[in-house]
């Protein structure tokens, strides 16, 4: 039963916050590295530990899975050596702030890491550019750390199509390539999960038919809601879940409604919670915030007002509480928060 009374929004902020504080919470996407990265190339230090670690422990984040994102002007030929270099900041950090941080392999380590009071992060591509169509480079990755298959950017790549944010002009769409089918394998294989956002349709498609395993979405929303190709039509949704996969909320404003009508916030994002459980249940919800309100400031400066519709790791306690105003169990709410994400990470990674 939830004990928090309909539209009693005080109760709920301390329900929630309480919630965040003395359970696991994880957030499947976060363009981490890319922002340490490009700080220690600044000549910067300790990072982690000075810019993101105070907001993440504010939202009660145990596990951070970041992304190795490759940003268009390092391709084709800089995306193996631009993943190494956000791979070596990480372990750069660890050195410099000992015993606030680990980076994990697997759901023993991330609990592990939680008994000692360290964030866990856990490292997934966003995009196999870095591997190009080199399938034994992904051994090579996987020894490093990284976990997470995040099969294609909103871009072509040797392993599949992206899909764009809002339509545009172009050629033929194509789904998995025959490589794209071996390195599904291949990861599957060497424990590591297998992520569909920003995967084109047919990718997905292909996907589906050829692989039966769980897959995740680390940072989508709902198409029926939100028409935009980065979101889940409901069809796609279903077949995830009946496969035990998850699907992490994200933050986006543009994926969350429209933000040229309205200021959103996080009561728009609880809608695309309520049309998920509605569909098929609460067990297949997560979050991943995508937080891009720093990536988009720090890498083209200008105003980017209202991009994300959550702001920062300390809001997102105001996310929970009002889906226990919406009448969400705290058992419930303890699923979505992180519970249902380290159910899908105990069946995947190791």
């Amino acid at each position: 039963m939830n004990d928090c009374p309909k539209k009693d929004m005080t109760f709920c902020l301390k329900q929630a916050e309480k919630l965040h504080k003395h359970n696991f919470v994880v957030d499947a996407h976060f363009d981490l590295l890319p922002l340490v990265l490009a700080k220690r190339q600044e000549g910067k230090t300790h990072v982690i530990e000075k810019d993101y670690l105070p907001s993440l422990r504010a939202g009660g984040v145990g596990l951070v899975i970041s992304s190795l994102f490759i940003p268009d002007e390092f391709l084709p030929e800089m995306g193996l050596r631009r993943a190494l270099d956000l791979v070596s900041a990480l372990y750069s950090e660890i050195e410099e702030s000992p015993g606030l941080f680990s980076i994990c392999r697997n759901t023993k380590e991330i609990k592990e890491a939680h008994k000692k009071g360290e964030l866990a992060i856990l490292l997934s591509f966003e995009g196999l550019e870095p591997i190009g169509n080199d399938l034994s480079l992904l051994r090579v990755f996987y020894e490093l750390g990284v976990r997470g298959a995040g099969l294609t950017w909103s871009r072509r790549n040797y392993a599949a199509d992206g899909c764009f944010f809002s339509p545009v002009q172009e050629g033929r769409k194509g789904g998995l390539t025959d490589f794209g089918l071996k390195v599904v394998s291949k990861a599957v294989d060497l424990g590591m999960y297998i992520d569909i956002s920003h995967l084109n349709d047919e990718g997905v498609e292909d996907l589906f038919a050829f692989y039966e395993g769980p897959v995740m979405a680390s940072h989508s929303n709902c198409r029926n809601l939100t028409f935009t190709m980065r979101n889940l039509p409901d069809a796609f949704i279903q077949r995830l879940a009946s496969r035990g996969g998850v699907i992490g909320m994200n933050v986006c404003s543009s994926f969350v409604g429209d933000p040229e009508k309205k200021l959103l916030n996080e009561k728009d994002l609880a809608d695309h919670v309520d049309h998920i459980r509605n569909l098929v249940g609460i067990e297949h919800i997560g979050l991943g915030f995508d937080f891009c309100d720093e990536m988009r400031d720090f890498s083209k400066p200008g105003p980017h007002l209202n991009y994300d519709c959550i702001k920062g790791y300390g809001q997102c306690v105001e996310f929970t509480a009002e889906l226990l105003a919406r009448g969400y169990s705290e058992e419930e709410v303890v699923k979505i928060i992180g519970g249902n994400f380290m159910r899908f990470l105990e069946e995947t990674i190791h």
